[in-house]
């Protein structure tokens, strides 16, 4: 036996999740298949998801084939809840993406198979839907590869498309004693094959012919390097096409890999709460085996830190339901239990198979470069605790209010616990406002979020406003510096630091100008942590990004004790002065290096009759979009521009009546953009406010 870990994916409504439960019904899972409309599939178990008759959450199921254990995620596939997806990509050895036969490529679709072809995952379209009036296969197949991927290798043909009759007859390239390919319909195969086997078209313009088998080989091979992209055609409702795609999930994908011997490392893609509140982590291995009682280490390899727990219970999937097993193995998906400090995003043990030591953090800072500069990456930017994205950050917040004042505290514990299943809503708690906001994706989320909270946790809230998050970066370099003992500093530190700009999409790193033995290595540590805190809200409130922050200056007050006495803090420094001093220092250095706020920019692609295009243009200039594609195509025009976030919503809105309900539309984050030099858009601050020092310090200190 071997391990297979397969995604299912789609645009929202494609028939995803009734794929997945017509999967399991045909391997023999489940004796009756489940209705997305009545609430009763398999891995829809959360009510909302069955109210709603959508994937909120990823669920994980196992079954056989054969010899292949596949453990399959059914994902969301409303772009609202892309992070969960975002989650699943990094624990797949292949993919399913179903496109619906009515539809076509849908604007979901794209940008799954745009990060499916980044990421290199093997992946299998499912054409579905293919009963259905209005199904046309070929408009889809030119619609993938004009759109998707033109190495596409169609597995078959459809008889009685459209109807109730319609079924998927697959080429079969058998049919003579020499095992050459007869199938007229398999004759593309060899042009797409040929195209990254060089050695496969000499051996065709040798011999004029290719045995079958040898096509066959060579397509699993190039199917799991996510060359080319095997297309299947079928139905989910009727079950049409579904053991040929069953047999291409056992023969076109690779195995998972890993030793069961090898050292521990894994990856936790989902976390849960169970009925008592104990944590649940979903874990892919890699690598070794998890057994019950280990203790183990984990952490999220940006932290510095690593944290360790002892595994109490472990549940490994098998023929449709999670069986307790006394370990988890190379290749599979279980869940661990007894980590209580588990999250989103964190590696079981060590990548490369080496123990960690939570002892020896201090390495974490990095190697000594030039002139004793010590250099550490510290942050992803705008990717969260989560690790690297492979999709667009969130551009949405929201302040989440109580119906009820006094359950202000029960919504910061239940959004907190919301939070540790999806990282990327980013909790932002304004203590002088006493107001929690949340990141968001979509209204759709949203309301989702509302209606968790009032199911789970009994708490009726609203929302205000939702707005548009920006982001700021440093338009220059600034430096400041204050001494420990001098001028008006209250704290038993020194700390100088400097900013300066960096590439887009760098993020944020940490640099060293200084000895790291000139003094404790915890007091570097303080400052760099508060760096990456402060960070959070620059000069006009908003994340600052891709920069550069150096310490240039360090200096401490040493242990100091009074005669038959201990240790004396008011004359000794702590962690706690770096922590105060460094706000105050890195901000009034921000402040002279200058920053730019940027706001989130969509791409969007706008087909519609060629005839409203004089409508639709002053429209999308009064909605500040800015024209990157123009062109008419017969009786179309197809535009491509991109259009500040905040302005999306209200196209979609005005689309229908300026196309007479004919325009399509797709929307995705593309880039952030400089805000005009008009009214810069202010985010309310949520710290002590380090940009007024009066302020801050009587926060901070209770004194000026």
């Amino acid at each position: 036996m071997h391990a297979l870990n397969l995604g299912i994916l789609a645009h929202v409504d494609a028939g995803k999740t009734s794929l997945t439960e017509r999967l399991l019904h045909t391997v023999g899972i489940i004796d009756e298949i489940g209705s997305v409309d009545d609430g009763s599939t398999q891995t829809d178990s959360l009510a909302l998801e069955r109210q709603r008759g959508i994937t909120i959450k990823s669920a994980v199921v196992s079954f056989e084939i054969d010899d292949v254990t596949v453990d399959l995620i059914d994902t969301p596939g409303h772009p609202d809840f892309i992070a969960e997806v975002e989650r699943v990509l990094g624990v797949l050895d292949g993919a399913v993406l179903v496109i619906s036969a009515v539809e076509g490529v849908q604007a979901q679709t794209r940008v799954l198979m745009r990060t499916l072809r980044r990421l290199r995952i093997p992946t299998l379209i499912f054409v579905n839907k293919i009963d259905r009036r209005g199904a046309d296969t070929d408009r889809v197949l030119r619609s993938i590869a004009e759109r998707l991927t033109p190495a596409i290798v169609p597995m078959g043909l459809v008889d009685g498309l459209g109807t109730r009759d319609a079924r998927a007859i697959p080429h079969t390239g058998a049919g003579t004693d020499t095992d050459t390919d007869t199938d007229a319909g398999t004759a593309g195969l060899l042009d797409v094959l040929a195209a990254h086997d060089d050695e496969l078209l000499a051996s065709y313009v040798e011999d004029d012919t290719v045995p079958y088998r040898r096509l066959r080989a060579a397509l699993a091979e190039q199917t799991g390097r996510a060359r080319v992209h095997p297309v299947f055609f079928g139905s989910a409702m009727t079950g049409a096409g579904v053991d040929a795609l069953i047999s291409g999930i056992r023969d076109l994908l690779p195995a998972a890999g890993g030793r069961p011997d090898g050292p521990v490392s894994g990856s936790v893609f989902k976390v849960e709460r169970g009925p008592a509140g104990e944590k649940i982590a979903y874990v892919r291995m890699f690598s070794g085996t998890v057994r019950t009682r280990d203790l183990l280490t984990f952490g999220d390899g940006g932290e510095g830190i690593l944290r360790q727990g002892k595994v109490t219970a472990i549940d490994v999937f098998e023929r449709g339901s999670a069986r307790r097993e006394t370990s988890v193995t190379a290749g599979r998906i279980g869940t661990l239990r007894g980590l209580a400090d588990i999250r989103i995003g964190d590696t079981i043990g060590v990548p490369g198979g080496q123990s960690g030591d939570p002892a020896g953090a201090a390495e974490t800072l990095g190697s000594a470069g030039p002139a004793g500069t010590v250099a550490t990456a510290r942050s992803t930017g705008l990717a969260g605790p989560v690790g690297p994205q492979h999709f667009s950050p969130p551009t949405l917040e929201t302040v989440v209010v109580p119906a009820r004042p006094g359950d202000k505290g029960a919504l910061h514990t239940a959004l907190t616990q919301l939070a540790e299943q999806d990282p990327l809503i980013d909790l932002r708690y304004d203590e002088t406002r006493q107001e929690i906001s949340v990141s968001l994706y979509g209204e759709v989320q949203k309301e989702v979020v509302q209606a968790t909270l009032a199911d789970e946790f009994g708490l009726d809230v609203g929302f205000r406003e939702t707005t548009t998050i920006c982001v700021e970066r440093p338009v220059g370099s600034g430096e400041a510096v204050e001494f420990n003992g001098k001028d008006a500093n209250p704290f038993l530190a020194t700390v100088g630091l400097r900013v300066d700009p960096a590439p887009v999409g760098s993020g944020v790193e940490f640099r060293l100008e200084v000895e790291l033995g000139g003094m404790p290595y915890a007091f570097f540590k303080a400052v760099e942590d508060t760096v990456k805190a402060t960070l959070d809200q620059g000069i006009h409130g908003w994340q600052v990004t891709d920069c550069t922050v150096t310490m240039t200056h360090s200096g401490y007050s040493p242990r100091q004790s009074h005669a038959h006495q201990g240790f004396d803090k008011s004359m000794s420094s702590t962690g706690a002065d770096f922590r105060g001093l460094t706000p105050l220092v890195l901000m009034d250095a921000l402040r002279r290096a200058g920053t730019q706020v940027y706001e989130p920019m969509h791409r969007i692609r706008l087909e519609a009759p060629a005839d409203t295009l004089g409508a639709l243009l002053p429209v999308l200039a009064g909605l500040r979009a800015v024209p990157q594609v123009t062109e008419t195509r017969g009786g179309a025009c197809v535009l491509e521009w991109s259009i500040p976030a905040a302005r999306v919503h209200e196209l979609e809105q005005r689309l229908p009546g300026l196309t007479r309900g004919e325009g399509e539309l797709e929307a995705a984050f593309d880039h952030y953009a400089p805000v005009g030099r008009g009214h810069i858009p202010q985010r309310p601050r949520t710290d002590h406010n380090p940009l007024n020092r009066k302020e801050y310090l009587l926060n901070v200190t209770r004194r000026v």
